[in-house]
């Protein structure tokens, strides 16, 4: 299950939009977008890097996200449908639906954004893209991840299965 939602960045040349797409097993923000623009190209962007993220196979994925133009508009369908990626929307005007995005976008604007002033869009973009990257699926612990940052989370989860698939193999030969 993914999940996404758009939020605006202030600098001093005007504002700044991020789209992003989180994956709820591991808290692990596998894809983002910015761009002046707040639009469907900007969503499509954010799900394409969350796709190449995950290696390109994503059948059957399902991600949520609010009402917006932007994951109404036809193009964003086509995208999700190219990939078999299975839309869920909330309600409309009820920003609770979407409550694990709009946690995103509390944590980077109270743990990073509102503690920077950004002279410019791209300043913006190589800090934001810096502090996902760099902190926060590597290094952030997520109570959700037992502590554990998302990257780690993933690798732990991983061998876990890996093990797991090793014994029952064992036990059946």
């Amino acid at each position: 299950l993914w999940v996404g939602d758009g939020t605006m960045i202030d600098t001093d040349e005007g504002s700044l939009y991020l789209a992003t797409v989180e994956d709820l097993f591991s808290r692990r923000l596998l894809g983002y977008a910015m761009s002046e623009h707040h639009d469907a190209a900007l969503t499509v962007a954010s799900l394409q890097m969350a796709v190449a993220t995950r290696g390109g196979n994503v059948d059957g994925v399902i991600f949520h996200s609010d009402r917006g133009s932007e994951y109404t508009a036809a193009c964003y369908q086509v995208e999700c449908r190219k990939h078999g990626v299975v839309q869920s929307m909330g309600r409309v005007g009820c920003a609770l639906d979407n409550a694990a995005a709009e946690a995103f976008n509390s944590t980077l604007k109270v743990e990073y954004v509102y503690r920077q002033r950004f002279r410019t869009r791209a300043e913006a973009r190589v800090k934001i893209a810096t502090w996902i990257n760099d902190f926060y699926n590597t290094r952030r612990r997520h109570s959700a991840n037992d502590g554990l940052p998302p990257i780690a989370f993933e690798r732990q989860m991983a061998e876990k299965r890996h093990t797991s698939t090793a014994l029952l193999r064992a036990a059946v030969a």
